[in-house]
């Protein structure tokens, strides 16, 4: 009977489902004086996976007719920074519009400084739990 217990506590339908979390993106945008917070949602695998993929770029071999594969590091964490925002909503024509860009990219990259992009790929990381050390889990596994 406790092997049933435990076993249905990993059931989809018994499972916590991981909600958007907030993040301020830029003090500079606000209402009322206060920073105004983004939403950001976790990626699922079949997510990362199709950006992997997408990201993956064949490179020639220098001296051979072969290639290799190689993640374009830089354009994964910005598909999966436009994957992830869910507020604003970077798909929006009026905001795009309003910055003089086409697309979402152009956008975050118009609406960010450099170091808040930085930081908003942080965040984006963290809401696809990538925050938690291997140390963490296994002190709390542990106790």
């Amino acid at each position: 009977m406790e092997e049933k217990l435990t076993l249905s506590a990993f059931l989809k339908e018994n499972s916590i489902e991981k909600l958007p979390v907030e993040y301020v993106a830029s003090k500079r945008f606000v209402i009322n004086g206060d920073p105004v917070a983004w939403k950001l949602r976790c990626l699922s695998n079949d997510e990362l996976d199709e950006l992997t993929k997408k990201c993956t770029k064949n490179i020639p071999i220098k001296g051979t007719r072969d290639f290799k594969k190689e993640l374009d590091r830089s354009e994964f964490a910005n598909q999966m920074a436009i994957k992830s925002v869910v507020f604003p909503d970077l798909n929006d024509a009026d905001l795009q519009n309003s910055y003089g860009v086409v697309g979402a990219e152009d956008l975050l990259r118009a609406m960010l400084t450099p170091g808040e992009f930085a930081d908003l790929i942080l965040a984006v990381n963290e809401a696809s739990d990538y925050n938690s050390g291997m140390n963490d889990k296994i002190k709390t596994a542990k106790n």
